[in-house]
């Protein structure tokens, strides 16, 4: 039996991290040549450090995308995190663009041909994960940690008097009795800011923000509210450490509350299954949860390169579910096609929609008209509940 008395932690970190500057840099590559070809491949790796930014990786694409054009959606996004500071500034930092052809041995794999469907652009195993903890059927400590750093770059883009810069991290740790999360033993928040400003300045500037995201009553103790722990914190971003895509990655999904697969996210299309089955496995665990079949659910998919079908569906329920979990492997596989052609058509992911999911949780989203965030959708549910024992 699972534990149901336990103290539990998750971390965020902002867009202006060094990280995540990468994350959104590569997806934005992505967008640009989707926006292009709904069928390009991209698989596109960025490394920033001070007043620098390097691409690399491989291109597909129907309709010719040239260089100026990569650097100017580039620039466009790291001005659009508010990076304009003497050690990495979106207009002066030194662009490297080393993009090339994909390798024709793996679009082979890859690409339908005759009777052959479009295989998965890699192996790999993926999982997908939903819990009632939270309305968005997310765990509490990565949603709540989410929350407080979008609602303060928020603010500083609205209200640069406030003295906040881009880098920013969170931590919260929430005490569970009986499974449920019921008050956070402590909070960390570590921003940059501008010159001048003290730790005590920093502390009342981001209090309100963090006593907003939690629920009423839930404030950790004083002595366990750590902000700005090492003291200052002027110089950050890529300036003060270097960032590469795809070191986020449990920040990405649930914040070690469940497993991560083999593979980040950021800068891949959707014919990459680290990607588009990630979204698939947590749309079925969201699914599953939302049509009452658990209070929590796993979902591993696994895939083989240029093999269409997954080659195993596996479900837990963690003790919770209200249907036998064979049942439910065998009903997910039939009601959803999850060859990575069917991933891709069922949540229309051949789309410019991934620069959004660089920061902040690429789950536990509200999806967008556009079609963004769609694997965040419960249009399953109605169809799963006749499956309840």
């Amino acid at each position: 039996m699972s534990r149901q008395s336990y103290i539990f932690t998750s971390e965020s970190v902002s867009e202006g991290h060094p990280d995540k500057v990468c994350d959104r840099i590569s997806d934005t590559v992505v967008d640009l040549y989707l926006a292009r070809d709904a069928q390009a491949r991209v698989a596109c790796e960025t490394l920033t450090t001070t007043n620098r930014i390097i691409l690399a990786g491989e291109v597909r694409c129907n309709q010719p995308v040239d260089g100026a054009e990569v650097e100017a959606a580039v620039r466009a996004a790291v001005r659009d995190i508010g990076y304009e500071q003497e050690g990495f500034h979106w207009k002066n930092a030194v662009f490297e663009n080393y993009l090339h052809a994909q390798s024709s041995d793996i679009a082979m794999g890859v690409d339908a041909d005759g009777n052959k469907d479009e295989g998965a652009g890699d192996q790999g195993i993926m999982f997908g994960y939903a819990t009632r903890e939270t309305p968005e059927l997310m765990p509490a400590p990565i949603q709540y940690s989410h929350h407080i750093l979008r609602d303060l770059a928020a603010a500083r883009k609205t209200n640069p008097e406030l003295g906040l810069e881009p880098d920013a991290k969170s931590q919260v740790t929430l005490a569970y009795e009986n499974g449920m999360p019921v008050r956070a033993t402590s909070v960390v928040l570590s921003t940059q800011h501008r010159e001048g400003l003290t730790p005590a300045d920093i502390r009342e500037i981001v209090r309100p923000y963090v006593e907003a995201v939690l629920p009423e009553g839930w404030m950790c103790p004083e002595g366990e509210f750590y902000v700005n722990p090492t003291g200052n914190f002027v110089i950050g971003g890529p300036d003060g450490d270097s960032g590469l895509t795809g070191r986020k990655i449990i920040v990405d999904t649930y914040g070690g509350a469940a497993p991560h697969g083999g593979g980040a996210f950021s800068g891949k299309d959707p014919t990459k299954v680290d990607r588009s089955a990630a979204y698939i496995s947590r749309y079925l665990a969201k699914n599953v949860v939302a049509a009452g079949l658990a209070d929590r659910c796993t979902i591993q998919l696994a895939y083989a390169i240029g093999v269409a079908k997954p080659l195993s569906i596996y479900v837990d329920a963690h003790g919770t579910g209200r249907c036998d979990e064979a049942r439910l492997e065998k009903a997910l596989g039939e009601a959803v096609d999850l060859s990575p052609r069917g991933i891709r058509e069922r949540l229309q992911l051949n789309k410019p929609i991934y620069a959004r999911t660089a920061a902040y949780g690429h789950f536990g989203r509200e999806p967008d008209a556009d079609g963004g965030f769609s694997w965040e959708k419960t249009d399953l549910a109605d169809e799963l509940k006749s499956l309840a024992d």
